[in-house]
C-alpha cells in the first residue's frame, strides 16, 4: 500500500484483488510489535481503489442508493417494516437474511432511570441494527434503566460511517451529525462492536460499560440453567480489546455455563459488506464457524455485533446479544 501511495508500484488489478480480499479484521494490527495502524492505512487506500475501479452505471447507482439509505435511518426503518410484512412463504425461502421485527425501535428521546439516578448515557442505534436487532436496543435500555441510568436516544443520530469508508466514501459528515446529536452527553454506549470500533473513543461497547457500571448490588438476576457459547467479533477483539467483557457480563447470571466458541481468533466472514463482495471466501469462513457451533453442543450463541449475528443465525441455534440474555434474567419481556 505504501508502494502504491508513493507510485513505486501500480494500482493495478492484482493489487486491487489483494486489498479486496482483506477482511479488515485487523488481527495483523493487534499482532504487530511495531503497532502499525493497519486499519487507518487500509482506509486511506480504499478511496483511490474505488475511484480507479471500473463499475457499471447500475452498480454505482446501487451502491449510492444503499449508502444513502444507511445515512438516512428513517428510510431504512420504512424498508424494515415493509420487509417484515413479506408473506411467510417468501420469508422461508430467504431465511435469516430478512429481519423479523419482534420489538419496535426505541422511539422516545429519553428513558428515565428506575429508582435512584446514578448517571445519564446516550444510546447509539446504528443503521442496520434498526431493522435487524431492535431487540438488543430495547434490552439495553431495560438493563441500563434498571441499574439507574437515564438513557437518551437522540432521533437525529445516523450511521457510524463504517460502510461508507469501506466503499471509499467520505464518512466525516456522518460523524459530525452524530457528534451534534449526542452533544452534552459525556458517555455514549453502543450495542454493535463494529459501530463502537468505527467511532472508537466516542462510544463505549455496552459489555464493557455494564461491567464497569454501578448499581448491580440492587439488581436481582434470575438463574439460567443453560450453556452459552460466546462468539467474539473481530471488532471487539482486535480493535476494542474487549473480548473478556461479554464473558464476565454473562457470568453475572446464576447457574449459567459460559464457554468460548471455538475459532474465536478467526473471522466469521461477515465483515461489513465482505459477505456480499467476497461471497466465496465469506462462505468458507462461515462454514468453519458453523462447524464450531455444532461442536459446541449449545443451543444459544452470544455475539456482540449485529453483522456477525445475522450470519450466525443460519446455524439453527438462538443467536443473541449478551445484553439480551442478561435482560431476560432481569425481567425483560
Amino acid at each position: 500500500m505504501r508502494g502504491v501511495m508513493k507510485e513505486e508500484i501500480p494500482l493495478n488489478a492484482r493489487f486491487t484483488w489483494h486489498i479486496d480480499l482483506c477482511l479488515d479484521c485487523r488481527a495483523c494490527e493487534r499482532a504487530c510489535p511495531n503497532h502499525v495502524a493497519y486499519g487507518a492505512i487500509l482506509r486511506a487506500m480504499r478511496r483511490p481503489i474505488e475511484s480507479a475501479r471500473k463499475k457499471s452505471f447500475w452498480r454505482r447507482s446501487l451502491e449510492k442508493a444503499a449508502l444513502g439509505l444507511v445515512a438516512h435511518p428513517a428510510r431504512l426503518e420504512t424498508i424494515g417494516w415493509a420487509l417484515d410484512a413479506i408473506p411467510k412463504l417468501i420469508r422461508s425461502k430467504l431465511g435469516h437474511l430478512l429481519p423479523q421485527i419482534v420489538h419496535p425501535l426505541p422511539d422516545s428521546p429519553v428513558y428515565p432511570a428506575r429508582g435512584a439516578v446514578i448517571g445519564e448515557v446516550g444510546l447509539f442505534l446504528g443503521c442496520v441494527a434498526r431493522i435487524t436487532d431492535a431487540l438488543t436496543l430495547n434490552a439495553a435500555i431495560h438493563v441500563l434503566t434498571r441499574l439507574g441510568y437515564t438513557v437518551h436516544v437522540p432521533q437525529s443520530q445516523t450511521c457510524c460511517g463504517a460502510l461508507h469508508a469501506r466503499f471509499g466514501e467520505e464518512a466525516s459528515k456522518l460523524k459530525e451529525r452524530n457528534a451534534l446529536a449526542f452533544a452534552g452527553l459525556d458517555t455514549i454506549v453502543g450495542t454493535s462492536s463494529a459501530c463502537s470500533a468505527e467511532l472508537s473513543g466516542r462510544i463505549v461497547d455496552i459489555n464493557r460499560f455494564l461491567m464497569e457500571a454501578q448499581g448491580w448490588e440492587t439488581i436481582e438476576i434470575s438463574p439460567l440453567d443453560e450453556k452459552i457459547a460466546v462468539h467474539v467479533p473481530c471488532s471487539l477483539r482486535n480493535v476494542l480489546k474487549g473480548e473478556a467483557y461479554p464473558f464476565r457480563l454473562l457470568e453475572k447470571i446464576p447457574g449459567v455455563q459460559v464457554v468460548p466458541l471455538g475459532g474465536n481468533d478467526q473471522c466469521c466472514g461477515s465483515a461489513g459488506s465482505y459477505f456480499l463482495t467476497q461471497p466465496e471466501m465469506a462462505n468458507a469462513l462461515l462454514g468453519d464457524k458453523m462447524n464450531m457451533v455444532a461442536e459446541s453442543g449449545t443451543g444459544c450463541v452470544a455475539t456482540s455485533n449485529v453483522g456477525c449475528a445475522m450470519s450466525l443465525r443460519g446455524a439453527g441455534v438462538k443467536v443473541l446479544h449478551p445484553v439480551v440474555i442478561l435482560a431476560y434474567q432481569m425481567g425483560f419481556k
